[in-house]
């Protein structure tokens, strides 16, 4: 069992209700780029935003119940069934009541508290 796990493209920033505006607006009008407030049903967070950044999207997340910022990565895999297994062999489990996942979809942490989503690479 060897997975070969690859950075995606999504980084997710978890911002505090109280910073969330401000944030926004420095990436807005500050670095000027391209940001788009999306819709999101989702339990922990209030609302997002879509920021272009190079060939990834970061999304800015804002969370009512935060009291600091957290980035939080994507990590694609071809099976997320065998990395998992992979993973619970070498010590990192999952940590899914993070904030809620679709379906075949994990969290999981490095020892530094850096939060991963695991999910499927899509086969081109």
């Amino acid at each position: 069992m060897n997975p070969k796990f690859e950075a995606g493209i999504n980084i997710a920033i978890k911002i505090p209700k109280i910073k969330y505006e401000k944030t926004v607006a420095f990436y807005r009008n500050i670095l000027k780029l391209d940001v788009e407030e999306k819709p999101i049903d989702n339990p922990t967070v209030s609302r997002t935003h879509e920021v272009k950044f190079g060939n990834n999207i970061i999304w800015l997340d804002c969370v009512d119940n935060y009291t600091h910022s957290e980035t939080w990565l994507q990590l694609t895999i071809p099976d997320v069934e065998e990395a998992t297994n992979y993973l619970h062999l070498n010590g990192v489990e999952t940590c899914d009541e993070l904030e809620e996942l679709p379906e075949n979809m994990h969290w999981i942490t490095d020892p530094a508290g850096t939060v991963f989503n695991l999910q499927q690479r899509e086969t081109k």
